[in-house]
């Protein structure tokens, strides 16, 4: 089994670890996997130390001459039979440099939405004939791909993301004095960037309707979320005491490990949240809302809070039970740390994903 990963890991290093740990995995389990990417990054480092071959390349531009015959040769000299896309560029200059060759084109999808069957952009990538698997991070995406009109359906598959309980082992507990937090506090961390699709509104509409003697403040991390109009609500709901703003901070884990608890208060679009998954492996107790990408990290009640979205009261309700209750906050946190173990593991996903190429090639490697 030959494959040939195209992938961009110019990423920090936790962010592309799961998807980087995969094929690690694969290559362990016996897969000749090869990698095109940047050559200077750090996870580029972590493919060579593992024994892998690194090609120092990833296409610049959608539409490359340069990147279609880099491409190719590489196919062609190395014997590819599969070629695994993991982003528009790959993508599209990808199905471009196997025309004609006997390869299979495996295409990777990490959200939902924005797949429509009458979009004819929609043809370049995900949706061309050439395209012979789309692995999609959870069954929400899956479930995108499956209702377009003309589309077969096995050509959409589910292959998580899973993680690994040691990578958050050595995590070190963050110092959350310079955010001048009350001693009282019990901090709720938010992980999100400026993205109507992370559902910030309806945070500061559940904020305000917490009681006024209320502990809870919340540390929110991640780039512009202070703009001017969220500034404004604040100040006009009078709860501009209870929200700190950290901005983007590549120490992100060791924030939330800080916090008491964990909130995503996303509205759609999750694939599968990775900032869910990393509190929920750091043993926080954690709130999300019932999206279709969060579908199966937690189960209401026993390993996280399930919350439909856009619905502040609902929010209140979940956090003021966590901030509230100490021991009820420890009980969640450590419930869905053993789910999440138990559930996401590299392991299964390593299983997903070579299933999926044996069922390509119509042979059995393990």
């Amino acid at each position: 089994m030959r494959i040939l990963v195209i992938s961009d890991y110019d990423d920090n290093y936790n962010a592309v670890r799961p998807e980087g740990e995969l094929f690690i995995g694969l290559h362990h389990a016996g897969a000749d996997v090869q990698v095109m990417t940047y050559g200077d990054t750090p996870f580029a480092q972590k493919f060579r130390d593992a024994g892998m071959r690194v090609i120092d390349f990833h296409p610049k531009k959608k539409f490359s001459k340069e990147a279609v015959a880099r491409i190719r040769k590489e196919i062609i000299e190395q014997d590819r039979q599969i070629i695994h896309l993991f982003n528009n560029k790959a993508i599209i200059n990808g199905i471009r440099a196997v025309r004609g060759l006997d390869v299979k084109v495996v295409t990777y999808r990490g959200y939902t939405g924005n797949i429509h069957w009458w979009d004819p952009t929609n043809y370049l990538t995900h949706l061309n004939p050439r395209v012979d698997a789309i692995t999609c991070v959870s069954g929400a995406v899956k479930e995108v791909f499956d209702r377009q009109l003309f589309f077969p359906k096995e050509k959409a598959v589910t292959v998580s993301k899973g993680h690994n309980p040691a990578w958050y082992q050595d995590i070190p507990t963050g110092d959350l004095g310079e955010f001048g937090f009350p001693k009282e506090a019990v901090i709720v961390s938010v992980v999100a960037n400026a993205r109507r699709m992370k559902g910030i509104p309806y945070l500061l509409d559940a904020i305000e309707l917490l009681a006024k003697e209320s502990p809870a403040h919340f540390l929110l991390i991640g780039r512009g979320l202070d703009d001017p109009a969220t500034l404004a609500t604040l100040d006009k709901k009078g709860i501009r005491n209870r929200v700190v703003f950290a901005g983007f901070r590549k120490d992100v884990l060791s924030l939330v490990k800080a916090c008491d608890l964990s909130l995503l208060p996303s509205v759609k679009g999750e694939g599968l949240s990775k900032v869910l998954l990393e509190s929920l492996f750091l043993g926080k107790a954690t709130i999300m809302t019932n999206i279709g990408g969060n579908k199966g990290l937690a189960i209401d009640g026993e390993s996280g809070l399930v919350i439909p979205p856009r619905d502040p009261a609902a929010m209140a309700t979940a956090i003021s039970s966590l901030v509230d209750n100490p021991d009820y906050r420890k009980k969640i946190g450590a419930a869905g740390q053993v789910y999440i173990q138990e559930n996401y593991t590299v392991e299964r996903s390593v299983k997903e994903l070579m299933e999926v190429y044996e069922r390509l090639l119509g042979e059995t490697v393990h």
